[in-house]
């Protein structure tokens, strides 16, 4: 009886609702994956933040300008920094 209801699809639908599904979901992964690979390749071309950021000789030198530490503390910061 429910083969008659199925009609055109010959009692098979059940199988090509299932392959049917399972292509578009390998669809919508292969997209994914590949937004995630291009935002991947982008990220690498971009100059690194720390390249861009003041290490920390420049905060500590910017800090000993502005007089917010004394030369003892200074010489102390720079020497752990430096080695």
């Amino acid at each position: 009886m429910w083969h008659d209801t199925m009609g055109y699809m010959g009692g098979n639908g059940w199988g090509h609702m299932l392959f049917g599904g399972a292509m578009m979901l390998v669809f919508w992964g292969l997209v994914i994956a590949l937004i995630v690979i291009l935002i991947k390749h982008f990220a690498k071309q971009r100059p690194h933040a720390r390249a861009i950021s003041p290490d920390a000789l420049d905060i500590l030198r910017e800090r000993y300008a502005r007089g917010e530490i004394d030369r003892q503390e200074y010489e102390e910061r720079h020497r752990d920094l430096s080695s």
